[in-house]
């Protein structure tokens, strides 16, 4: 007997359904999630929890004519499989499968892509008025996190919306907060009858009749408030010109259809507040949700095990051990993390050292100005985020930290592809970027234990600097006791060859030995994007007839265009070809075939250089010589 999810191929199909069916068919979406991720790996705990919030929105709502804008978007699975892509499951987050975001060129009914955070209301907004401003009746709805209300443009797009006349509805999915009592069958009731044509009508005819009548207006009003602070939260979010509604449950589709039906006849800006629970249905994720955010493939039936062999150290690690011995030995040292512990590796930071920790929430331009703060009184901040997601504070960056020239040390993890995230989150703009601020260095180590002299080297400067690193493991590389600084703004010959010299940044210096090795060239690891070490590019390049750079980064305005740079205010020409990121956004999937992809990996960097420098590398013969 087929299923109930297997009749649903788009949200028209489900508005069809009977109400009495959608807790039915909620069960096996939820255990559709389950069984999907546990096969492909990706976000999970989140999308358990909003199976019943996804029905009952695709059930109110005419989607796709009215928008739906997911904030965050890794919550949308339920979303995908309601609409069109339940068979297309099995491809999530791979090589030309389905994204593990919304992307508006996957389906129609992803209205914009949320891969970032905080931006929904903007967009649904923005969509909004567009609306109305083009004749068109329809509804927008931004679906927020409890964790993207955290950040200021959310707050600005609230702002800016209070005062709209426009029939937009935002949902803030509170999956953190518990319900506050009262709870259960009064609340359901309240809610439904705040979100009621006749408590809206009340209101309205309370504000035009009293109004003319300054001390009863004043009186309703303040009634009104105490009332309504009596059975709901206090809000802040009537100040800025909503309708408030909540808290309701989110998992309970008897107060979630009536009271989003009620909402769907209202006018101006609403303001639905939903409770849910992350990791619903699955008890294990109930339990620990942070485990199963975003596991990779699992038994649901056992669980997330443990490796029965512990595999390298990440970069992640690699810095979180680092940032714990530099705070034992320098008491100056704090760390900020903009909602990213586990991500960024500061869990163990935050234990040993709770007063110098700080998680600033979904906030990267207040993380990067409060650093600037900290770094004013003579602190030493580590701000450990997202090559990605300081993007989003770069004026800060600019205008806070660098023209003050302020020593913050920027941890800058998901440097390069990063995979199954896709576009969004890869670090492929950090470099240029960064170095075309003045007072800012970057530093690009080729292992893990380059990566920990470079932070070394990194705090203590007096001046910005970033140290950029990939997501996973490198090469494997022991990281050495103590904390040993590398020479500032100096690299270091690798291998020495002939003819061709491979200048590398990073740790793309390991497929470029290998290529080199049958190339007979020298391979340099340059270490720093900025300062370069021009002293040391000027001995290659004296030496050889052509030079190759190699970064896995932007090659516009990358460190190889840092070399260009140099050589033409030397006066120095000399063959040259740049390899790293093309200019074109890098969709999901695994990361050593996208990286191939990109002609990055050792046999795509030794393709490149023969057909590039053909007459040079004709007679190379292989050679095993190496400078340690």
């Amino acid at each position: 007997m087929a299923s109930l999810l297997e009749s649903i191929n788009q949200p028209a199909d489900l508005r069809r359904l009977p109400r009495t069916q959608l807790k039915l068919l909620a069960d096996e979406l939820r255990a559709f999630v389950l069984d999907s991720v546990s096969r492909t790996g990706g976000h999970l705990s989140s999308n358990l929890g909003t199976v019943e919030l996804t029905v009952a929105l695709h059930y109110v709502f005419n989607t796709p004519h009215d928008r739906l804008v997911w904030d965050v978007g890794h919550q949308t699975y339920p979303h995908k499989i309601l609409t069109g892509r339940r068979a297309r499951m099995g491809s999530l987050r791979q090589l030309g499968g389905l994204s593990g975001f919304p992307q508006r060129a996957e389906s129609e009914y992803d209205t914009f892509g949320t891969a970032h955070s905080s931006t929904s209301i903007s967009a649904a907004l923005g969509m909004a008025l567009a609306a109305r401003q083009k004749g068109e009746d329809r509804h927008a709805v931004a679906i927020i996190g409890d964790g993207a209300m955290s950040a200021g443009m959310a707050f600005e797009a609230l702002n800016n919306a209070g005062v709209a006349d426009c029939n937009l509805l935002v949902v803030l999915n509170d999956n953190d907060m518990s319900i506050s009592p009262p709870v259960g069958a009064l609340n359901r009731y309240l809610a439904q009858l705040m979100s009621g044509q006749f408590y809206a009508a009340a209101k309205n005819v309370g504000k035009t009749v009293l109004k003319p009548v300054p001390p009863l207006f004043e009186l309703a009003k303040r009634f009104e408030q105490q009332a309504k602070g009596m059975v709901v939260p206090a809000t802040l979010f009537e100040k800025f010109g909503f309708n408030y509604i909540g808290p309701i449950d989110g998992h309970d589709l008897e107060s979630l259809i009536p009271t989003l039906e009620n909402i769907k006849q209202l006018r101006g800006p609403q303001f639905l507040h939903v409770v849910t629970k992350k990791g619903q249905g699955y008890k294990l994720a109930e339990a620990d949700p942070v485990a199963y955010h975003g596991p990779g493939k699992f038994d649901p039936a056992v669980g997330l095990q443990k490796p029965a062999t512990p595999s390298k150290p990440t970069f992640t690690q690699v810095f979180g051990q680092w940032l714990c011995d530099m705070a034992a030995q320098d008491s100056r040292l704090v760390g900020i993390t903009p909602a990213m512990r586990e991500g960024s590796g500061l869990v163990e930071f935050e234990k040993r050292f709770p007063d110098r920790y700080h998680d600033v929430g979904i906030a990267e331009q207040h993380a990067v100005t409060f650093a600037a703060g900290l770094a004013c009184e003579g602190l030493k901040p580590v701000v450990a985020i997202y090559s990605t997601f300081l993007q989003r504070a770069y004026d800060q960056l600019i205008h806070d930290v660098a023209l003050q020239n302020l020593p913050v040390v920027f941890a800058l993890d998901r440097a390069g592809l990063v995979g199954a995230d896709g576009a969004t989150h890869a670090g492929a703009y950090d470099i240029p970027y960064l170095r075309c601020i003045p007072n800012v260095s970057v530093a690009c180590p080729a292992d893990e234990n380059e990566c920990r002299q470079l932070l070394t080297t990194a705090f203590e400067q007096n001046h910005p600097v970033a140290v950029r690193y990939p997501r996973g493991a490198g090469a494997g590389v022991a990281t050495e006791p103590g904390l040993k600084a590398l020479p500032f703004g100096r690299g270091e010959v690798r291998r020495e060859g002939q003819g061709i010299a491979i200048l590398a940044f990073g740790t793309l210096l390991y497929p470029a030995l290998e290529a080199a090795a049958r190339l007979n060239a020298t391979v340099v690891n340059m270490r720093w994007a900025k300062p370069l070490d021009t002293a040391l590019l000027l001995q290659v390049a004296a030496g050889h007839e052509a030079l190759v750079t190699v970064e896995e980064g932007a090659i516009m305005g990358g460190a190889g265009s840092a070399v260009s740079e140099a050589l033409q205010a030397a006066g120095v020409t000399k063959p040259l070809l740049h390899l790293g990121l093309r200019d074109e956004f890098i969709e999901h999937g695994d990361p050593a075939k996208l990286l191939a992809l990109q002609g990055l990996d050792a046999v795509g960097i030794e393709a490149s250089i023969r057909q590039r420098f053909e007459a040079l590398t004709e007679h190379a013969r292989p050679s095993l010589k190496v400078v340690n």
